[in-house]
């Protein structure tokens, strides 16, 4: 439950204060009118001794008003005037003094001070996020790699030679005959195994395991120290490859023999 504000709250305490003291006034000029009635006095004398507020004394005095231009009838027939006369300010006081008071359930005196919004009262603490936004943390890194690469790419096309070679003799087949660099682990596989071992079943394998390893690892952790199955499974898989594209790059001289690049020389051609 929200917590009341302190000046709201004295606010509330002095209104009740002061409807509480309306009341006892009431109560108050209430029995003072019946005993001035009871007693018969004057006007005057009972606005000096029983201190009956302005506005009763008014009220009896149109009432008085009114029984004297009725007539004499109703005097005679009550048994006398004054009686008469007399009771109806002191019913007067009490029809005012007994009025109705609206109270809650305890018998407290609520009314709405103010309306307090709903933001004013909420915690608008901000929380940590373990996110970064796209802009810059993640343009200005991609930037700077980029940048990189192309000054790696502009200062090896300054260094290196790489001339178009001369249109294709198939009378004459280049020695060694190498694959793209990305299908020399294939290659190199060839070298080794039976061509439905190194072409098909090798592979196959491979890329069945690589589509099973979701199903395999279930860890909804995106950390890397957390997932040691899925990082080592990959890390496995791109070093077998990459061994096996650096060998035929590398090592694989004429009649695909294997051969050391600083002793034979280099046989690959970009």
């Amino acid at each position: 439950m929200t917590e009341i504000p302190e000046h709201l709250r004295k606010r509330a305490e002095a209104a009740r204060e002061k409807a509480a003291s309306k009341a006892s006034d009431a109560g108050d000029a209430a029995e003072a009118g019946a005993d001035a009635a009871a007693a018969g006095s004057s006007e005057a004398s009972s606005e000096a001794a029983s201190k009956i507020p302005a506005h009763l004394l008014d009220r009896s005095k149109s009432a008085k008003a009114r029984k004297a231009a009725g007539g004499g009838d109703s005097d005679d027939s009550s048994g006398g005037g004054g009686v008469a006369v007399a009771t109806a300010p002191a019913a007067a006081a009490v029809a005012t003094a007994t009025a109705p008071v609206m109270t809650g359930p305890g018998g407290n005196t609520q009314r709405l001070l103010t309306v307090v919004k709903a933001g004013s009262i909420q915690d608008v603490k901000a929380k940590p996020q373990d996110k970064v936004h796209v802009w810059p943390h993640l343009i200005v890194v991609e930037f700077v790699a980029a940048l990189a690469v192309t000054a790696f790419t502009l200062l090896f096309s300054v260094f290196v030679n790489a001339p178009l070679l001369e249109l294709a003799n198939f009378n004459q087949t280049p020695n060694p005959s190498k694959a793209p660099w990305y299908f020399l682990g294939l290659q190199e596989l060839l070298t080794m195994f039976h061509p439905m071992v190194a072409g098909v079943t090798i592979p196959g394998i491979g890329i069945f395991a690589l589509i099973l390893a979701p199903y395999t690892d279930r860890n909804p952790s995106n950390k890397p120290e957390d997932r040691k199955f899925a990082v080592s499974l990959f890390t496995v898989h791109m070093m077998f490859w990459a061994v096996l594209t650096m060998i035929g790059s590398f090592f694989r001289g004429p009649g695909f023999n294997f051969v050391f690049p600083w002793v034979d020389g280099l046989f690959f051609e970009l």
